[in-house]
């Protein structure tokens, strides 16, 4: 996509710092890091959000996904680390372009879990949405 920053960057267009490079995904670092060693990766085909993608390309991007935060493991061995993607302008997505966060965590860094991200679990209880799923 010629206007998209991520396929810019995966291009060679937009210098980056690479973690990772295969033949499905590119990872690099995050240029507004939310810890030290925070990447972001992205399949090299453009998908605007998860749900653009195949299952097959879903299944490919979880590979590939694994291997880049082994990767960042492996180079800064933090204590833990948060991965996840933004999909879609509520949940935060500003680019769109399918991609997800490697954030590595340490003990004591001040941050939260996924569950800090929001706390509005709506007027409708555990129960009732779980009717849903049935």
């Amino acid at each position: 996509m010629q206007d998209c920053l991520f396929c810019k960057i995966v291009a060679g267009e937009i210098p980056s710092y690479k973690v990772w490079d295969d033949e499905y995904a590119f990872a690099f670092l995050d240029i507004h890091p939310c810890s030290k060693g925070h990447a972001v990766i992205v399949p090299k085909k453009h998908f605007a959000d998860l749900w653009e993608m195949s299952i097959e390309d879903a299944a490919l991007m979880g590979a590939s996904l694994r291997a880049a935060a082994g990767r960042v493991q492996a180079k800064l061995n933090p204590d833990g680390m948060n991965i996840g993607l933004n999909n879609g302008k509520a949940a935060g997505q500003a680019v769109a372009h399918a991609h997800w966060h490697i954030i590595p965590r340490w003990n004591g860094d001040g941050g939260g879990s996924m569950h800090s991200i929001i706390r509005s679990g709506g007027d409708v209880e555990v129960k009732e949405v779980a009717k849903l799923f049935i």
